[in-house]
């Protein structure tokens, strides 16, 4: 971290400049555009004990990758990670590639004393999520930290869901229902891409969209997800690979679609269904849950809207009722605009590298930490294992050390 730097305000008086992290990001296509927009808003937007700085972006194709810097604001483009990773001026790496090369990157990065973000899935084997999670332990005890880049955990809405919840608005859960629905794959002569092949993807729906819900899950019950059982399907083996001649078709060699039952680990219920092949649906992330004092309802393609059912009122009047999710004292609203104003999917991003920046300042840890992304990899490794038994139940392996319970705050 640079040192500060003193500035003369409007009023004459001396002020400190916060020192400035520099971002390094490994990764450049749809999920390096978005977490650029965060890197690039936030400062705008809060008031941060530290100043981002783009400091770098990498990617293997030089063209690309400078043309993808000139356009989101980066100060340099590399081309190979290792050099970025060395770079005086990067503090924090930014993963967002595919997942097989995940492991390698944040753990040279730890090695190499830097922070750490990584986009979802952790990984693409629970041996090398464990492993980073060890690293990412052992980093902190030197001060660096390490996150995992799930998202929607940072939609107003659905962070004061968590503290309604925490709050015990809606008493002991007892059933959770959520599913990702999207429809990019319906069509058979859609390319085969790396996203579905398993080398590089680890999985399917399954690690695409049901890490996410997953995650939401017991991000939100504040609990972990201890058994599965599952079914998977590949419903076109066979799409045409455009690094072959002719765009031969190749085998798809991951899940098209992900459905399974759980029981956290306080004995409710929960279901899950993820697809890349559901017609119409673009983004549809939809979630319910429902205690015993009440229930909650959130739609992804609603995402500035909660619906809550208080059942301890009267009858006569009870029901759903819709929160618009905009106001100051909500989730992270007091730094954007006024009551009834939306968000969107590209403020989330913003969020993500608030509390990130805010618990390198503060010393803290940040979560979803990698020990959570862990952990979701567990019970993607237990619903592969479920479907190939055919829907046997499997337990998911727990920690003997859990981390503590997620906290109910509300970000500013």
């Amino acid at each position: 971290m640079d040192g500060t730097q003193d500035q003369v305000d409007a009023a004459g008086e001396v002020r400190a400049e916060p020192p400035v992290l520099g971002i390094g990001m490994v990764g450049y296509s749809f999920m390096g555009a978005a977490h650029s927009q965060g890197w690039r808003t936030v400062g705008r937007v809060f008031d941060l004990p530290v100043r981002p700085v783009l400091a770098a972006v990498c990617g293997r194709d030089r063209t690309a990758v400078t043309a993808m810097a000139d356009r989101h604001g980066w100060a340099a483009a590399e081309t190979d990670w290792r050099a970025l990773i060395a770079r005086d001026d990067v503090h924090i790496v930014d993963i967002c590639t595919p997942g097989d090369s995940h492991a390698e990157i944040a753990l040279a990065a730890l090695a190499a004393g830097k922070h750490v973000l990584c986009e979802k899935p952790l990984a693409n084997t629970v041996e090398e999520a464990a492993a980073m999670a060890e690293a990412a332990q052992q980093a902190r005890t030197k001060g660096q930290v390490a996150m995992v880049g799930f998202n929607y955990r940072r939609v107003p809405a659905l962070s004061y869901a968590r503290t309604l919840i925490a709050e015990g608005r809606l008493g002991t859960l007892r059933h959770l229902r959520l599913t990702y629905l999207q429809d990019w794959l319906v069509d058979p002569d859609a390319p085969l891409g790396w996203r579905l092949q398993r080398d590089r993807a680890g999985s399917g729906a399954l690690g695409d969209l049901g890490a996410h819900i997953v995650d939401l899950a017991q991000y939100l019950a504040g609990e972990p997800v201890v058994g599965v059982s599952a079914l998977t399907e590949t419903f076109v083996r066979l799409r045409p690979d455009p690094d072959t001649e002719g765009a031969a078709r190749g085998e798809v060699t991951v899940d098209d679609a992900a459905l399974f039952t759980g029981r956290m680990a306080s004995g409710a219920l929960v279901s899950f269904e993820a697809t890349r092949m559901a017609a119409g649906r673009k983004n549809s992330l939809r979630l319910e849950l429902n205690g015993e004092k009440g229930s909650l309802a959130f739609d992804l393609e609603s995402l500035n809207e909660l619906s809550f059912h208080d059942h301890t009122e009267p009858v006569t009047t009870a029901g759903f009722r819709r929160i618009l999710v905009t106001e100051p004292g909500h989730p992270y609203l007091k730094a954007w605009w006024p009551p009834g104003h939306a968000l969107g999917y590209e403020h989330t991003f913003a969020h993500q590298a608030r509390d990130l920046l805010t618990a390198i300042a503060r010393g803290t840890d940040p979560r979803p930490s990698f020990a959570d992304g862990l952990q979701v990899q567990r019970v993607l490794a237990a619903v592969e294992e479920s479907a190939e038994k055919n829907a046997v139940y499997t337990p998911v392996p727990q920690p003997s050390m859990p981390e503590p319970p997620h906290s109910p705050a509300q970000p500013s």
